[in-house]
């Protein structure tokens, strides 16, 4: 009776701390709920995919009703001439009634191209417009990943600004001690203390750039996203498959949602050139109507004294078809077949210029890709190379073979060696996913593909605030 609670309290106290780590797949789930770009565009789809279904209510019956009630009130008077005695006499009557009038009318095209062609062309809208949202979800996943992998290297360059701050502290320390025993000149001490307060400034700002990482992924999330994981020191790039560039290329062009959105567009605008030449042609629409009208009036007064009255009802029916034909129009009919004309050849060249966009696009995310490879091995070698200098430089300068200056001068290389090497890392990883992306081929499987190999914590290596007298 008294375990179950204890347990329950147990894994709620920890259920804060599992939730704060978080992975690429993590961030995305949250951008995929939380992105506004993303949200504006599945609303843009919602709304282009309506103008379809309007066009295509255009062409089914539209029926309509109408009611109308309304009370008149009629005095006349006049001189007129009895007929018996023939004598002249003032007359005067007075009505009032009241009417009713109750009507259906239905309107149904039988030949309308102009309304036939514009449904056409919605519906291509309507297609690319789900291409456009699938476009909108691939670049959710890449602004995503380039937001999630700046964090990485910011918290990559502070943890090497760090680094480099300690051992330039330690390294003024030591300055500071061989001049108080007559082993090294003031200007030692002063190099050191330059480049020392020098990396203390790095530290700060790169501090702030990765606060600003952070607020840059959020700005996607809609959450503090925080203890991001990140690649291991082991990390080996490779192709993502084993195809050739023209194989990316030939996916490209077949299977990218930008360009079968501009694909569609452009056929849209094709039945739009349909659409302006209807114009010139007849149109049959069949109609039918139905009413009925009642009248009553009050007792009414006429010449002469008499009352009377009188109470009527009327029913009509018609059916009917109506055939509009279009003689002339000003020229205003031929102008919109000129402007849909020139809409059209806009569609294609702008399908044209995309098309190339892509095609080089793909090859240089391919290219780039393959570079990275041998960039991020030649990046490894150097920060193996920068350290080794560096650790060289130290016992010479404990030995009086080297001096302060070779060993800044080596820290500082092996800082930018750190920061380059860490950068062409989760660039690498970046480009793979532009790739796919331009490739039509990114989805969430290639977001699990690069969520497993980061799985390690990326701000373990950070020190806590207020190390080294921070």
């Amino acid at each position: 009776m008294t375990r179950r609670p204890l347990v329950l309290a147990l894994l709620l106290a920890l259920l804060p701390a599992a939730a704060s780590a978080e992975d690429l797949l993590q961030a995305y789930e949250q951008a995929r709920n939380s992105d506004p770009t993303f949200s504006a565009a599945e609303s843009s789809r919602l709304a282009t995919r309506e103008g379809a279904v309007q066009a295509r209510a255009s062409l089914l019956p539209q029926i309509g009703g109408s009611a109308s009630l309304s009370r008149s009130r009629t005095d006349t008077s006049g001189r007129d001439i009895d007929e018996v005695t023939g004598q002249p006499f003032v007359g005067r009557s007075e009505s009032e009634s009241t009417t009713r009038s109750l009507g259906v009318n239905l309107n149904q095209a039988v030949l309308d191209l102009g309304r036939i062609s514009n449904l056409r062309s919605q519906r291509e809208l309507a297609t690319a417009a789900d291409f456009t949202l699938d476009s909108a979800g691939d670049s959710l996943i890449t602004r995503t990943s380039a937001a999630y992998f700046n964090v990485l290297v910011a918290i990559e360059t502070l943890a090497a600004a760090q680094a480099q701050e300690a051992a330039l502290k330690k390294q003024f320390d030591f300055a500071d001690k061989r001049l108080e025993v007559g082993l090294a000149p003031i200007t030692d001490v002063h190099e050191a203390r330059a480049q020392y307060d020098s990396a203390r400034a790095n530290t700060i700002v790169t501090g702030n750039a990765l606060e600003d990482a952070y607020q840059a992924l959020r700005q996607i999330t809609g959450t503090d996203v925080r203890n991001l994981k990140g690649l291991p020191e082991d990390f080996s790039p490779a192709l993502p498959t084993e195809q050739a560039v023209d194989g990316w290329v030939t996916s490209a062009v077949d299977n990218n949602p930008g360009l079968k959105a501009l694909e569609h567009q452009l056929q849209a605008a094709g039945h739009d050139v349909g659409t302006a030449k209807a114009g010139h042609l007849p149109t049959i629409y069949l109609s039918g109507n139905y009413g009925e009208t009642d009248r009553w009036g009050d007792p009414t007064t006429l010449p002469g004294g008499a009352v009377a009255r009188l109470d009527a009802e009327s029913k009509s029916r018609s059916v009917g078809l109506t055939l509009d034909v279009p003689i002339f129009s000003g020229g205003a009919t031929q102008s919109r077949v000129r402007q849909a004309i020139a809409t059209r050849d806009v569609r294609q060249d702008q399908y044209e210029a995309e098309r190339r966009a892509l095609v080089r696009e793909t090859r240089n995310a391919y290219q780039t890709l393959v570079a990275g490879i041998s960039e991020v091995e030649a990046r490894k070698a150097a920060v193996f190379s920068a350290r080794s200098a560096y650790e060289a430089s130290q016992v010479g300068l404990e030995v009086g073979t080297r001096t302060v200056l070779d060993v800044l001068n080596n820290q500082q290389t092996l800082f930018n060696a750190e920061r380059e090497y860490a950068l062409a890392r989760y660039n690498f990883l970046q480009n793979r996913l532009l790739l796919e992306q331009a490739a039509g081929t990114i989805d969430v499987a290639s977001v699990q593909d690069v969520n497993r190999l980061l799985t390690v914590d990326a701000e373990a290596r950070l020190e806590a605030p207020g190390a080294n007298g921070r």
